[in-house]
């Protein structure tokens, strides 16, 4: 029951981007027609952190365009030096997330993270990414739709096992930007909810070691990562 309810809180209370960052997020977009580059196939990515290093494979197939927008800010140097905003261990395991790139910046007050988007150099508007599901016996992912019958999220893709990695976002289903999280336990009740674009392979003790505040100081890709602009 404490699980639960601790979902539903933070669910009521969303993974940290503000209202105001979601507001670009409500028209759906596939690879195809997306301002983001898809990954193609896999990418192995390595975050170094304070307390060891952590490798996540992305799944380009599942997740073409997360897992690109992900590889993309990787490439750019976006995470390198950001903060663990956000550590949920009580009153069970649920999330370590961070990602949001104002928290590089030591000008920025802790009580403002988890409030970032990554901004577009060029446009100065946040990068926003539709909410992306795909069910095993479809070939393409769906865009801006949740999916949280049970019958369908259990040919969901890919879930929430320990070790997802998956992307924060507000309140609306097209609002996430750059930050993550990383499940610590299997989380069934955000199947569907939320955008799971990749898996922990290496390291999970070292994210079990990560506490608030503890730094991303660099996050690199080591195989794959190959992005292209239309679907793969």
């Amino acid at each position: 029951m404490a699980r639960w309810l601790l979902a539903v809180v933070l669910l009521l209370a969303p993974f940290g981007l503000s209202a105001c960052s979601a507001e670009g997020g409500s028209r759906p977009q596939g690879c195809d027609v997306a301002g983001v580059a898809c990954l193609q196939g896999t990418a192995l990515v390595a975050l170094e952190t304070g307390k060891g290093t952590v490798r996540i494979q992305l799944d380009g197939a599942a997740a073409p365009l997360t897992a690109g927008n992900f590889v993309d800010l990787v490439n750019r140097g976006t995470y390198n030096g950001t903060v663990f905003h956000r550590v949920v261990r009580e009153p069970v395991p649920f999330v370590v997330q961070g990602g949001d790139p104002q928290t590089a910046n030591p000008n920025v007050s802790p009580t403002q993270y988890g409030m970032g988007s990554y901004l577009d150099p060029l446009s100065g508007q946040s990068r926003l990414i539709p909410l992306e599901l795909k069910l095993t016996k479809e070939e393409t992912p769906r865009y801006g739709q949740q999916l949280t019958a049970p019958g369908i999220t259990r040919q969901l893709a890919l879930v929430h096992q320990r070790g997802a990695v998956a992307m924060a976002r507000s309140n609306d289903p097209n609002s996430a930007s750059a930050q993550f999280y990383i499940a610590l336990q299997a989380l069934p009740e955000l199947d569907g909810r939320y955008a799971v674009f990749g898996r922990v392979v290496q390291g999970m003790d070292v994210v079990d070691r990560i506490q608030q505040g503890d730094k991303l100081v660099k996050a690199r890709v080591l195989e794959g990562g190959t992005l292209v602009q239309a679907r793969p």
